[in-house]
């Protein structure tokens, strides 16, 4: 059955498989998006869409008045302004571009800033779940310091990490990797060799890979080999990769899935990773146009695309598309100690998928709330009734990933009780049974002091969200000055003894810099590169 796949889009999206925060209004979910508030849209000053006054439905009955269905397939639902659905999300690119941006002395466009992604870059500690969903946490605090009336409320989704024993099916990857002459700039197509390299002395005996590359055209270098006894003949086809001229990304891909589904493995995770700065400019060049070509192949096998971005000239629209609707995530590598991170410590073990088609949808208490504003995920919007549609594409997640979605809250005056609900619905990977898992907040647990008194990752979460969203121009409720938030940054690195939020303080103090007039030296140290 062909998927219907109707996920709203809003900002611009990356690449490949391996997180924007501001107005998830799909349906009308209390938010108001960007667009919107600079058009002076969308409700009140400031543009953030006041949550309507009236009463709740009737005990049995749902908004539209029709009666609550009582066989456990349908629940009491709250009007469409009190909800906020979209598909998870695990990408990490923005944010390892927008330090590469930065760290060549120029501020990243507004257009590649995706905050939920600055957020998922960072570690959150949520309680892992015992089986092979999701836990649910919800907590949050309040900024103050000009948005005395807000809240910053956390909804944290988290699966459970990979068995330390290795155990996991086999995998069989397809790299299709990006040869055409901009890839022969320093950082290109050498990291990808690099990173190949790597790769292919961690894979276990029983995975297998193929390669693909492209410029003009695709061409097959290895079909699809097993790992035992073949290390060599793997690192040869890698090393032999020469830059050459144009970069056809849709005839690569295309070739991708047709070598995918040539030598798809049953039970295996059967993946293509790109390898690209995704600069396409000849054949096809329009994500869904290309997508669409090897539809068949992604439905009928299961193949999901992870991709890894490359270059100081990154072309970000097609990339975060093209994941987006292939089932997967994207990360961006700018140096080898990125590539190592993602290629030693976090591919192979999250090959394995733990969830498809992911979705959360986020109801709040009318009675409660006055305002909220989901911070990102502009293009992984879904409308608010397909949330129980699992013919609607959801996100792919793998094991130990966390999903982040920060909203600010504004409660009704003395309001006091339930804030939110918090569901998140996936199809189990081999079963495709779908399996849903909640969690709730009360005022009393996002009423106290973000930067007092809230835990240090929660406040590393509102540093993210608060760069991310100032880089973009945004208007994010209770937003520190960036020399502020550096400060505050630097605090944090200094009392969780993590490198990734020093680096986080090293970007914000570069935009800093940059934004007065100033200019900043490439960082000596390395990217984060996540997957998730």
């Amino acid at each position: 059955m062909e998927r219907r796949a109707r996920t709203f889009q809003g900002a611009l999206a990356l690449l490949l498989g391996g997180v924007l925060i501001t107005g998830c209004a799909a349906s009308g979910d209390g938010s108001a998006t960007s667009a919107d508030r600079s058009a002076g849209k969308g409700g009140p000053a400031g543009g953030r869409q006041p949550a309507p006054g009236a009463p709740s439905a009737a005990p049995g009955q749902r908004e539209d008045g029709a009666s609550e269905v009582e066989d456990g397939t349908a629940r009491e639902e709250a009007a469409p302004d009190y909800l906020s659905t979209f598909a998870l999300d695990v990408d990490t690119a923005s944010y390892g571009y927008a330090r590469r941006t930065l760290g060549d002395g120029q501020l990243p466009s507004a257009g590649t800033v995706r905050p939920e992604e600055f957020v998922n870059s960072f570690r959150q500690g949520y309680e892992q779940p015992k089986g092979n969903g999701f836990s649910v946490n919800v907590d949050g605090a309040r900024p103050g310091a000009g948005a005395a009336d807000w809240s910053l409320v956390r909804v944290g989704l988290s699966t459970r990490a990979a068995s330390d024993t290795g155990e996991r099916p086999p995998a069989a990857l397809t790299f299709v990797v990006d040869i055409s002459g901009s890839m022969a700039e320093p950082g290109r197509l050498d990291l990808a060799k690099t990173s190949l390299g790597i790769l292919a002395d961690e894979l276990r005996d029983d995975d297998s890979v193929s390669l693909v590359t492209f410029s003009g055209e695709a061409e097959t270098r290895l079909p699809m080999t097993r790992l035992r006894g073949n290390r060599t003949k793997i690192r040869d086809a890698v090393e032999a990769m020469e830059p050459a001229d144009s970069t056809n990304v849709a005839a690569g891909v295309e070739r991708g899935y047709d070598e995918a589904a040539e030598g798809h493995r049953e039970g295996a995770t059967n993946r293509v990773v790109l390898l690209s700065d995704a600069l396409a400019n000849t054949g096809e060049t329009d994500a869904d146009a290309i997508l669409g070509r090897i539809g068949d192949a992604r439905e009928e096998y299961g193949i999901t695309l992870f991709g890894v971005g490359v270059g100081s000239d990154y072309g970000d629209a097609l990339m975060e598309r093209l994941t987006n609707k292939g089932d997967g995530n994207t990360t961006y590598i700018a140096d080898e100690a990125q590539a190592r991170k993602v290629f030693v410590d976090q591919l192979p073990a999250h090959v394995e998928l733990r969830a498809r088609d992911a979705k959360a949808q986020v109801e709040f208490d009318r009675e409660t709330v006055e305002q909220f504003e989901l911070v990102g995920y502009e293009d992984r919007k879904v409308a608010d009734e397909d949330f129980r549609d699992d013919g609607v594409d959801g996100g792919e997640v793998g094991p130990g990933h966390t999903v982040t979605a920060l909203y600010a809250v504004r409660l009704r005056e003395g309001a006091s009780g339930h804030v939110a609900t918090a569901t998140v619905r996936w199809l189990d990977p081999r079963t495709r049974k779908a399996h849903e898992e909640t969690g709730s907040v009360e005022t009393g647990a996002i009423g106290g002091k973000l930067w007092d008194g809230a835990g240090a990752r929660l406040q590393v979460t509102a540093v993210a969200a608060y760069f991310a969203d100032t880089l973009r121009g945004g208007d994010l409720p209770g937003t520190p000055p960036l020399g502020t938030l550096a400060s505050r940054a630097r605090k944090l690195a200094s009392s969780t003894e993590d490198s990734s939020v020093a680096k986080l303080a090293t970007a914000i103090e570069q935009a800093d810099r940059i934004r007065n007039g100033g200019s900043d030296e490439p960082p000596a140290d390395g990217g984060e590169g996540e997957i998730g």
